[in-house]
């Protein structure tokens, strides 16, 4: 197998973004949600603290419970819901946990099952139902993650479908 660069992967020197105070609701545990954003079911929403999310996210608590973990940052236009499952003709929505420290990129739909802490998932990436995404990987931009795929720890993920491209130091 070719050998394939991942060193792009770990490039996370970025200047820093500045944003308008008026445009975001800052929570007691330090969460900023954006006023653009759609928290439907907001009492199955969970925050943990320190969060961001930015302007056009959809978050779906209206379906099942969203635990989000603290220092997540969940980027413009990105959708959240609970993974699901048919079962007896009926929808069954299952819990999403995402851990601490997980960065979400812009345009990404996650209907994952669980996201592990330090997680990096790259814009216009789709990480379908059911999916496990242990701690310490990163998902590149662009990425489709198939159906109840388990991405291991410190790992590297991409194309579409979404497959194993390296490990991280």
């Amino acid at each position: 197998m070719a050998a394939i660069d991942l060193t792009h992967a770990l490039d996370l020197e970025e200047a820093p973004l500045y944003y308008n105070k008026a445009d975001y609701i800052q929570t007691a545990s330090g969460n900023k949600v954006c006023r653009k954003s759609i928290l439907c079911g907001s009492q199955n929403i969970s925050l943990a603290g320190k969060s961001i999310v930015k302007p056009g996210v959809i978050l779906r608590g209206d379906l099942q419970l969203l635990r989000i973990g603290k220092f997540v940052i969940i980027g413009d236009g990105s959708v959240l819901r609970p993974s699901y499952k048919k079962y007896k003709g009926n929808f069954a929505f299952f819990p999403m946990t995402i851990g601490d420290y997980v960065t979400v990129g812009p345009r990404t739909i996650v209907s994952a099952a669980q996201i592990g802490a330090c997680v990096d998932i790259g814009e216009d990436c789709v990480i379908s139902k059911r999916c496990i995404i242990k701690e310490n990987s990163v998902i590149l931009p662009g990425t489709v993650l198939p159906p109840d795929t388990v991405v291991p720890p410190l790992t590297v993920f991409g194309g579409s479908p979404g497959q194993y491209l390296g490990d991280l130091p």
